[in-house]
C-alpha cells in the first residue's frame, strides 16, 4: 500500500475529523476519536495540527474555500443559472460531514460562534452581489442576503434527505427559479 503524501493525509485527516465532529460534536469529541475516524494515531494528527480546535477550524476553512473555488469556477463557466444551489449541493454532496459543520454546529459551538458567522456573511455578500438584491436599503438588503443563503443552505439539507443525486440539476434549477421570484418581490422594479 502506498504511502499518502502530507496533503493526501491531511485531506483524509479532515474528512475524517468532519465526519468525528458532525456526529458528537466539538466537546464530546476528543482527538483519540477523531484519530479512530482517520484511522491513523493521535501522534499523527497532532504532526498536522496543534490542537483540537485548529483541527476544528481547518475542517470550517477547507469547505468554506471550496465554496469559493466551486463558486468561481462557475462564474468563469458563464453558467450563472442555479449557481448558488448548484455550488453548495456540489460541495455537500462531496463532504457531506463537512457541510454540516460548517452551516449547522459551528454556529452553536461557543469557540467558533463569530468565526461561522463571518463565513455565513461573506456568503451572504456573494449571494447578494450574484442576485443584484442591492437597492439601497441596508437593513432590507442585509436581510434579503442573509435569507438567501439561509434559504439555499436548508434547500441543500432538505434535498440531501429526500433527493435522488441523479435529479440534483432539476432540484437546482427549480431552486434557481425560486430564488429569481424572491429578487423579484425583494427588488423593487427600476422606473425608466
Amino acid at each position: 500500500m502506498a504511502q499518502l503524501s502530507r496533503t493526501e493525509r491531511q485531506a483524509s485527516i479532515l474528512r475524517g475529523a468532519a465526519r468525528a465532529f458532525a456526529h458528537h460534536g466539538f466537546a464530546a469529541t476528543s482527538m483519540d476519536d477523531v484519530a479512530a475516524a482517520c484511522g491513523v494515531t493521535k501522534l499523527i494528527l497532532y504532526r498536522h495540527f496543534d490542537t483540537k480546535e485548529d483541527l476544528y477550524r481547518a475542517v470550517l476553512l477547507q469547505v468554506f474555500e471550496r465554496l469559493g473555488q466551486e463558486l468561481a469556477e462557475g462564474i468563469n463557466r458563464g453558467d450563472a443559472r442555479g449557481l448558488g444551489m448548484r455550488t453548495l449541493l456540489t460541495v455537500a454532496r462531496e463532504d457531506e460531514a463537512g457541510f454540516t459543520l460548517l452551516w449547522r454546529h459551528a454556529v452553536r459551538e461557543p469557540q467558533f460562534a463569530d468565526y461561522a458567522s463571518e463565513l455565513r456573511e461573506t456568503a451572504a455578500e456573494a449571494a447578494a452581489q450574484l442576485m443584484g438584491l442591492h437597492t439601497g436599503d441596508t437593513a432590507l438588503d442585509r436581510w434579503a442576503a442573509l435569507s438567501t443563503i439561509g434559504w439555499l443552505v436548508d434547500a441543500v439539507f432538505v434535498w440531501l434527505e429526500v433527493g435522488d443525486p441523479a435529479r440534483d440539476a432539476e432540484v437546482v434549477e427549480r431552486a434557481g427559479q425560486g430564488l429569481r421570484g424572491l429578487r423579484d418581490a425583494w427588488v423593487p422594479a427600476r422606473t425608466l
